[in-house]
């Protein structure tokens, strides 16, 4: 009975942890595409010295 609590337990764990990492995987997709709009669109237009970044 312990074991196949223990296998349930597994199989919960890496089903929500393969959940957590799909999300994830798409979160990273929008914010890759946030800054390559970013950076595109902060480019040229501000003379020699325009940066993609507001440090």
């Amino acid at each position: 009975m312990v074991l196949l609590v223990l296998v349930l337990l597994l199989a919960l764990i890496l089903g929500g942890a393969g959940f957590a990492f799909h999300v994830l995987w798409w979160v990273a997709l929008a914010v890759l595409v946030l800054w390559l709009l970013g950076f595109v669109f902060t480019t040229g237009g501000r003379g020699a010295r325009s940066r993609w970044y507001r440090w």
